[in-house]
C-alpha cells in the first residue's frame, strides 16, 4: 500500500509505518524508522521525469504515507484513543462481533455506494463505540486518504462557550465542522439540552446536510424519534428511557435518518472488565 513498504515485523510500528505518541491531549503520529529511504527520489520527496520530451517534476509516491500521517495528526483524535484499530478491538461475545462487522460493512458501502451515508453507533456506555469509531477513522485516513475531524460533543460545547466568553465568534471552527468531508462526533446527545446546545447541534447537522457531508457518531441513546414525535428538551440524561431523537430534537433526528445508517452496539461494559481490586 505504501512505498517504500514498512517492515511488517517492526516492533515499533507493528507494520503500520508510523508510531504514536501524545501531543497535548491529541494523538500524534510520525513516520517509523523502519521505512527505508525511497530509491526513486533518494528521499527528496519529488521526482523529475521526461514525458513526451518535456521535463516534469512532481511529488514522489513515497509521500503518500507522510501525507496520510498529516491527515491523522489534523483529525484531533484523543491521545488515549489513537491506537484503536479493528485488529485490537475485543470481540468477546456475539454483540461485539456483530458491532465490528457492522463497521466493516459500512466501510465497504462507503467505498462502493455512489451516494454515501454516515453511520451512528448506538449503545450503552463501555461497549466499545468510541474504539470502533476511531478504527473507522483510521481506515478512512490511512486506506483512503480522507480528511476527517473528530470531536467529543461536550468538549465542543465547552470550547464554544469559552470562545463566546472571550468575544470570539467561533465562525472558523463551526465552518470547519460543517465543511470537513467526514465529521466524527463522539457522544452525540450528551449535555443539558439547553436551547443554545440544541441550536449548536442543529447548526452542525443542518450545515452538513446542506453540504452533503458525512457524519459518523456514537451515542449512548437508543436509535429512535422523539417521544410523541416532537422535541423534548431540558431532560436529565436517562439512557434507558430516552431516545436519540429525544436528545437532539425532531428536526435533527429526521435529517440523521436520511444521512446515516445506524448500528446497535451490544455486549458487556469493557471498562468494568478492566477494574482490578487493589487489596
Amino acid at each position: 500500500m505504501f512505498e517504500p513498504a514498512p517492515n511488517p515485523n517492526c516492533h515499533i510500528c507493528q507494520g503500520y509505518g508510523f508510531s504514536l505518541s501524545s501531543r497535548g491531549e491529541y494523538s500524534f503520529a510520525k513516520i517509523c524508522s523502519c521505512i527505508p529511504t525511497c530509491t526513486l527520489c533518494n528521499g527528496k520527496g519529488t521526482r523529475t521525469l521526461i514525458i513526451n520530451n518535456e521535463k516534469r517534476t512532481g511529488r514522489c509516491r513515497c509521500q503518500k504515507l507522510p501525507d496520510r500521517i498529516l491527515l491523522f495528526n489534523n483529525a484531533c483524535i484523543p491521545a488515549a484513543q489513537g491506537a484503536n484499530t479493528f485488529q485490537n478491538f475485543m470481540r468477546v461475545n456475539t454483540g461485539t462481533i456483530l458491532a465490528a462487522k457492522s463497521c466493516t460493512t459500512w466501510l465497504q458501502k462507503y467505498i462502493t455506494e455512489p451516494e454515501k451515508r454516515g453511520l451512528i453507533l448506538s449503545g450503552q456506555v463501555g461497549r466499545g463505540k468510541t474504539h470502533l469509531l476511531i478504527s473507522i477513522i483510521r481506515s478512512l485516513i490511512f486506506d483512503r486518504g480522507e480528511r476527517v475531524r473528530f470531536i467529543e460533543f461536550s468538549r465542543l460545547l465547552a470550547t464554544l462557550r469559552d470562545g463566546f466568553s472571550k468575544g470570539d465568534s467561533n465562525q472558523e471552527l463551526m465552518h470547519d465542522l460543517c465543511t470537513v468531508p467526514v465529521l466524527a462526533i463522539d457522544e452525540l446527545g450528551k449535555g443539558r439540552l439547553t436551547s443554545w446546545e440544541l441550536s449548536v447541534i442543529d447548526d452542525i447537522i443542518s450545515g452538513r446536510y446542506n453540504a452533503k457531508g458525512i457524519i459518523l457518531a456514537t451515542t449512548n441513546y437508543k436509535w429512535g424519534p422523539p417521544a410523541g414525535g416532537h422535541e423534548t428538551v431540558n431532560l436529565a440524561e436517562n439512557f434507558s428511557a430516552q431516545s436519540l431523537g429525544d436528545r437532539v430534537g425532531e428536526r435533527v433526528f429526521s435529517r440523521l435518518q436520511e444521512m446515516c445508517y445506524f448500528a446497535p452496539i451490544q455486549g458487556e461494559d469493557f471498562r468494568a472488565k478492566k477494574t482490578q481490586r487493589l487489596l
